[in-house]
């Protein structure tokens, strides 16, 4: 993929001026995206296609599929006009020259300061800006109201700082109730402890990375406190035994199942979740309190390959827009992209959904960027999955050698 080179110019296909709105004229349109994002995918291009005179054809990729099926096509010139890309690896293909220059599309849109900065950040490469978000996924606390009701706590109220959450934890394990335990991670999922450890230090005021994204800093005193406060857990047997060995396939099956106390939790599987359990949500805390989120999910972009530059932007302007956001994404309880979006008609109907949508725009809640993110943290048996597993299973002395680990594949 590093050989694919793109012009500076915008994507091929532009007739004319660049307008805010794009083309609208009948073209057919090809979109990837991965399995993960497959319901928001099929209710946006399914209003999009009813509205439009273009037409996007949708294909949805096995998440495990989906990182060699970019690279296959990238390689041979035949990317779909429009590709989405869980946000960790946008720097990487941006870098590679997968996407087109949308600095001047973007820069039309009137509330271009309102579109979630973070992905912006994560999509710009030299300056100019290659992605929107497509779909937000944020980190939340999730409890069980009940559990908590039995366990004698507030069943209103979550854990605002670390050791609330490790109080609280150990109060439902204290029930002794048959398969439910305090709490649950991906102890073999660097992906899962990236989206939800991250915030924690974050919202303690500290940093996980260097604004380069070269050098690991996962060796501070707040990331110290949220490794001891999960090996505490874990030696108290408030951890559920399933989490040590757990890949990230079924890391919220546990809580989905009632057996779990306090996690933290995607905030996308918030009305999953809450067919089963009574959820409490709260914003990750730090050591002392704060709030912070990993704004996660998938940026979007027009290919190098698309030769109808113009159509696809209408399908980008559309997606930004409030039809889109609140009409269709607010509307099936994901999280919007603008901030000026998060106060809408449905938010305002579960208050859950409104403090999900305000954690977003906290000034602690990021979006990390790093060229080489996958092989440094979300890769099976990275160096990150190495420490975090020695933190809470095997050789806590092993930080400052699993922290210069981890830089060693950033820097590469």
């Amino acid at each position: 993929m590093a050989a694919c080179g793109s012009s500076d110019d915008e994507a091929g296909g532009s007739s004319g001026a660049i307008t805010a709105e794009g083309t609208d004229d009948g073209a057919e349109l090809t979109l990837w995206t991965r399995a993960p994002l497959e319901l928001q995918a099929k209710a946006l291009v399914d209003a999009y296609n009813k509205t439009h005179k273009n037409q996007v054809k949708l294909t949805i990729v096995p998440n495990d599929d989906y990182v060699a099926k970019v690279g296959a096509a990238a390689g041979s010139g035949d990317l779909p006009d429009l590709f989405a890309a869980d946000i960790v690896y946008v720097p990487n293909w941006t870098k590679a020259g997968l996407f087109s220059d949308m600095t001047e599309r973007i820069g039309k849109l009137p509330y271009a300061d309102k579109i979630n900065q973070g992905h912006v950040k994560a999509g710009t490469y030299e300056g100019k800006e290659y992605v929107l978000p497509f779909v937000l996924d944020l980190s939340v606390i999730f409890w069980n109201k009940k559990l908590y009701k039995e366990a004698g706590l507030d069943p209103e109220k979550g854990p605002t700082t670390l050791d609330e959450f490790k109080s609280q934890a150990l109060a439902v394990q204290k029930l002794n109730k048959p398969d439910t335990y305090g709490t649950y991670f991906g102890g073999n999922c660097g992906g899962c402890n990236v989206f939800t450890w991250f915030p924690m230090v974050w919202a303690s005021g500290e940093e996980v990375m260097d604004a380069e994204g070269t050098k690991a800093l996962l060796d501070g005193p707040a990331a110290q406190k949220v490794y001891s406060t999960w090996r505490d857990l874990q030696t108290a047997g408030a951890v559920h035994p399933g989490s040590k060995d757990e890949t990230g396939a079924t890391w919220v099956a546990a809580f989905q199942e009632g057996k779990i106390g306090v996690m933290p939790y995607p905030a996308t599987l918030l009305k999953t979740a809450a067919k089963t359990v009574d959820v409490g949500v709260t914003p990750i805390p730090g050591v002392s309190g704060g709030q912070s989120t990993f704004v996660g999910g998938d940026g979007i972009g027009i290919s190098k390959d698309s030769k109808k530059a113009d159509q696809a932007w209408n399908f980008l302007s559309w997606l930004t827009s409030e039809d889109a956001q609140v009409g269709v994404l607010a509307a099936n309880d994901s999280s919007v992209a603008r901030s000026d979006l998060a106060d809408n008609q449905y938010s305002s109907k579960d208050p859950r959904v409104a403090m999900i949508n305000k954690v977003a725009g906290e000034p602690a809640s990021k979006t990390p960027y790093a060229v080489n993110f996958q092989q440094a943290y979300n890769a099976p048996g990275s160096p990150w999955v190495t420490l975090l597993r020695n933190q809470v299973y095997g050789d806590a002395g092993a930080l400052a050698a699993d922290n210069s680990a981890v830089t060693g594949v950033l820097g590469q």
